[in-house]
């Protein structure tokens, strides 16, 4: 009944004019109809997808913070081999930022994220996009991401699972890898013999209820479910919610602003061992306690009774909202009450299946109304560290005040810390009470171990305050995350630069000149040295430089000159770097991963630079000017080889004299990043007319690339963008125009260039063009017909004019001899030989 009065309160409020909605809005507690709505139901909901952002945002916001079901995003791995649009991280680095997006996003909609992939060395990769649900599950490990889903399932125990995508020809192997397994596990995560390890370790089988998938179309839907309500308390629709979370994937390009509009989702219910009619999403599943009595009423009626009961007292304080003085007293005595039922529950005489799915939710509830009271008690928790980096032997402070915005006094509070065991700490400390308006402070001092493990960026937090409070004889307690991320790291973190080291065989450098970036995070002095480790033969002026720290990050950068040998053989080498401090040795850059949307994080590593040897051979007197997209790094590789870079500014573009430059070289999706690109294409476009040599990179679509202007002739980017990509990077390919200059100057490109490619060959590819532009090579995916406009050149007034979608910046990223060579030679073009 009041889920019936609910609905047709959001459907008058529709009917309200909008100067109605902001009246209404004021009156609404968000914060505590979060933690209240979840009362209602006892259904659990998992999505399961590839990537952050693969979730269905608008349908979970409905299901999350419209109904209150418990809905969770099970994503398989961290989006590392995506792009970039708020800066230059990638691999590693960008799944660390994906993933806490996801973190970022999962609070607006309440939906829980978990991913499958634990650490950033983990098999579950996003190694690319993959046309092949086979190539996928091969490279992540077929068995070991069946075990993680599983494993997931029995723990999450959800009543329907549904996939993000299909399982089709037209949607990205990831995606389909995943449906796959979610289907698969419907029945095998209920089977013993199923990776019985799982039961040796404690879980329970656990049957899914059902099993669904998106509709194909409304025609093809058993499930049609309006999303596009109005909802008061968060003065949007529910799709509008989505895209509120969908805006927090800042590195991926996410959300936008929609209308306030009807919006249908349509499911397809593919498994279920309900014998249900109903086309309901949540029929013949236990909807709240009320139906739950009904399931174990011919079984134990006194359990019955008090479940019914149970629902009556949820529901009791659902009608409270939004007095939290009234909701406080109703929520702790429902919390007693659930921890009577399921003391009784475990003993009961019910069958195994139904025990351990009722104890399971019982065991939910009272983690919601562990929640709904610790709002309810109107008590703001503040914790304060002295310093956000910690080192390894260093002792830190860290404060938890706690304030009584209430009308009501709290008593019998005790605040304490949870860390890890091995860290020696104080124990929680007793607050008797605290008053209303009343504020009080704990402090605890806390030493961290000489072998603290240090900073993985997919572990749970190492530093969190746990506040509880003991009202009407009942115990809540609440654990609260720090306002940023506390993390250990080494005292000296050591980078490279440049991390990518290529020796051209051809003129092997007499000098290569190598920063080292040294940075303190600890809170004491430290001396230390910094030195190479070279390959055999190299050397460096000088061997050994001394640094000494005072302050927590401080850093300085040292230049060392490299010296290698007369002869270099061909292949790969490393350079490493070494401080040393304190009888210590340090070998890790920490990578600072810092932006306003999400909580800071790190990513360490190896200090390395890898390096390749090998023939690149390149014109005296090529001059380039390279326009930064901001989303790679190749202008940095080549001026590294060294090439005559000059980076292109604003200004450059607008007003500088652009003929000084042989070639002029843009970045990926230079576009979208550049607006003074898009402004000023028509100077780069007279550039080319007047005899320059203009060398394109991939853009999308829509990154500002129009179809008839961009470029000096018609050339249309391929959409969707699944059919227009070569995602095997073994692919082979053919140059149409072996004897060409593209493919003989500076550089005589063989076959083996093409080899040890990384990731892919290329995508967006352009799908139509004007008749001026030629085309050089041809390649394929296996068993689809061969592209040829990957690299497409034309003639315009007396310059010429190259687009190419290969993605050479991942080659020269990752130190590919034959991508560089080819790249080489695209910008060689307008070069007389």
């Amino acid at each position: 009944m009041k889920k019936t009065l609910y609905i047709l309160l959001v459907a008058l409020l529709t009917l309200l004019p909008t100067s109605s909605f902001a009246k209404v809005s004021e009156k609404h507690d968000v914060e505590l109809w979060n933690v209240v709505n979840p009362l209602q139901t006892t259904v659990t909901f998992l999505n399961t997808g590839a990537h952050p952002d693969d979730e269905r945002s608008d349908f979970l916001a409905y299901l999350s913070r419209g109904l209150g079901v418990k809905t969770a995003s099970l994503i398989a791995n961290r989006g590392e081999g995506g792009q970039n649009e708020i800066g230059n991280e990638l691999g590693n680095a960008l799944g660390i930022i994906r993933s806490n997006e996801m973190v970022e996003a999962a609070k607006i909609t309440g939906v829980k994220a978990f991913h499958l992939s634990e650490t950033t060395s983990d098999a579950i990769y996003d190694f690319g996009f993959s046309k092949s649900p086979n190539e996928t599950l091969e490279k992540w490990g077929e068995e070991v991401t069946y075990e993680r889903l599983i494993r997931f399932i029995r723990t999450y125990q959800p009543d329907i699972v549904m996939p993000s995508f299909r399982n089709v020809n037209s949607q990205h192997g990831h995606h389909r890898a995943m449906t796959i397994l979610s289907e698969r596990a419907f029945e095998d995560a209920a089977d013993p013999s199923v990776f019985p390890e799982h039961l040796e370790d404690g879980l329970h089988v656990w049957q899914v209820k059902k099993f669904y998938l998106p509709a194909v179309s409304e025609e093809t839907a058993t499930t049609s479910i309006e999303i596009g309500d109005y909802d008061p308390i968060y003065d949007m629709t529910y799709p509008q919610l989505g895209e509120a979370s969908r805006y927090m994937h800042k590195s991926q390009g996410m959300g936008k602003d929609i209308p306030a509009e009807p919006r249908q989702t349509h499911l397809e219910l593919v498994a279920s061992v309900l014998n249900d009619e109903e086309a309901d999403l949540f029929s013949g599943i236990p909807y709240n306690f009320e139906d739950w009595a009904e399931v174990v009423e011919a079984d134990n009626e006194r359990l019955s009774e008090q479940l019914e009961a149970l629902q009556e007292a949820l529901e009791d304080i659902v009608e409270a909202y939004p007095n939290r003085a009234h909701v406080l007293p109703k929520s702790q005595q429902a919390l007693k009450d659930v921890r009577k039922l399921l003391k009784f529950s475990e003993r009961a005489d019910l069958s195994e299946t139904v025990k351990n799915d009722l104890v399971h939710k019982l065991e939910i509830k009272e983690k919601q109304l562990q929640d709904v009271s610790f709002v309810a008690a109107d008590l703001e928790v503040k914790t304060d560290i002295n310093s956000q980096v910690l080192t390894p032997g260093e002792e830190a402070t860290i404060s938890v005040s706690i304030t009584n915005k209430g009308a009501k006094k709290i008593h019998h509070m005790k605040a304490g810390i949870a860390i890890p065991e091995s860290w020696n700490q104080q124990n929680e400390k007793y607050l008797k009470h605290v008053k209303p308006n009343e504020t009080k402070t704990v402090t605890f001092k806390v030493n961290v171990p000489e072998d603290a493990e240090l900073f993985a960026a997919y572990d749970d937090p190492i530093v969190q305050a746990e506040v509880s409070f003991k009202e009407q004889g009942v115990t809540t307690v609440k654990v609260v995350d720090l306002d940023n991320t506390v993390s250990v790291l080494p005292e000296l973190s050591v980078k490279l630069d440049p991390e990518n080291i290529t020796v051209n065989t051809a003129a092997v450098q007499e000098e290569i000149p190598v920063r080292v970036n040294v940075k303190s995070y600890t809170n004491s002095k430290i001396d230390g040295n910094v030195s190479l480790k070279l390959p055999d033969g190299w050397t460096s002026e000088p061997t050994q430089q001394e640094v000494t720290f005072h302050n927590r990050f401080e850093e300085k950068e040292l230049t060392f000159t490299v010296h290698p040998p007369a002869q270099v053989e061909a292949g790969d080498f490393s350079i490493d770097a070494i401080a040393s401090a304190n009888g210590k040795t340090f070998t890790k850059t920490v990578q600072e991963i810092k932006y306003e949307h999400i909580n800071d994080s790190y990513f360490l590593y190896e200090a390395k630079a890898d390096g390749v040897a090998f023939e690149l051979l390149k014109p005296d007197n090529l001059k380039v000017g390279y326009i930064e997209s901001g989303f790679d790094k190749v202008a940095d590789y080549l001026q590294n080889a060294g090439f005559d870079i000059t980076k292109l500014t604003e200004t450059d573009l607008a007003t500088g004299d652009l003929t000084q430059y042989d070639t002029i070289v843009t970045g990926i999706r230079a576009n979208l990043s550049r607006e003074d690109l898009v402004q000023n294409n028509p100077r780069l476009l007279e550039y080319v007319e007047n005899g320059g040599h203009l060398v394109v990179q991939y853009h999308k679509p829509w990154d500002n690339w129009d179809t008839n202007s961009s470029a000096p002739y018609q050339l249309e980017i391929g959409q969707p963008s699944i059919e227009w990509r070569v995602t095997d990077e073994n692919a082979a390919v053919t140059m149409t125009k072996p004897n060409h200059k593209l493919f003989n100057y500076p550089n005589t490109i063989t076959d083996r260039d093409w080899d040890n490619w990384v990731q892919e060959r290329g995508l967006y590819f352009p799908m139509n063009w004007s008749d001026q532009y030629e085309t050089f090579v041809q390649m394929a995916d296996p068993g689809e017909e061969a592209f040829d406009g990957g690299i497409l050149l034309a003639n315009y007034g007396e310059g010429t004019y190259l687009y190419t979608n290969l993605v050479f910046y991942r080659q020269i990223d990752n130190q590919v001899p034959g991508g560089y060579r080819i790249f080489t030679n695209l910008i060689s073009y307008g070069i007389e030989e």
